[in-house]
């Protein structure tokens, strides 16, 4: 028998976000060859407006942290769209994917506090 690892539910790194939809936007992701797990961060792609993973060593815009994806999304070869947490936020740090420290800065100047 094989064991199965759950991944990170839509929304279950929240600790707490501002009152209605304040804290959430609805954006594009570009397409994308992975599946990206609820909790990824995610930057802006300077040139298309499109959400992707975040990665510090880029240089296309995806170097800041714009956003953390509310719920997984999988495989596309098309832009698709998606729920994010934008702002004025809590969350749980060991829930988020691709986290560093510059990432956390990033975050936290939009108001997403990380906590242990």
């Amino acid at each position: 028998m094989s064991n199965k690892t759950e991944g990170v539910h839509a929304g279950e790194f929240l600790l707490s976000e501002a009152n209605g939809t304040r804290s959430r936007e609805e954006v594009t992701l570009a397409a994308t060859a992975s599946n990206l797990p609820a909790g990824q961060l995610l930057g802006k792609v300077t040139a298309s407006g499109e959400y992707a993973p975040y990665s510090a060593a880029a240089t296309d815009g995806t170097e800041v942290a714009a956003a953390i994806l509310f719920a997984p999304a999988g495989i596309s070869t098309e832009a698709q769209r998606a729920a994010v947490v934008a702002r004025d936020a809590e969350v749980v740090g060991r829930l988020l994917t691709g986290v560093d420290t510059a990432g956390e800065d990033d975050l936290f100047a939009l108001g997403i506090v990380i906590r242990p």
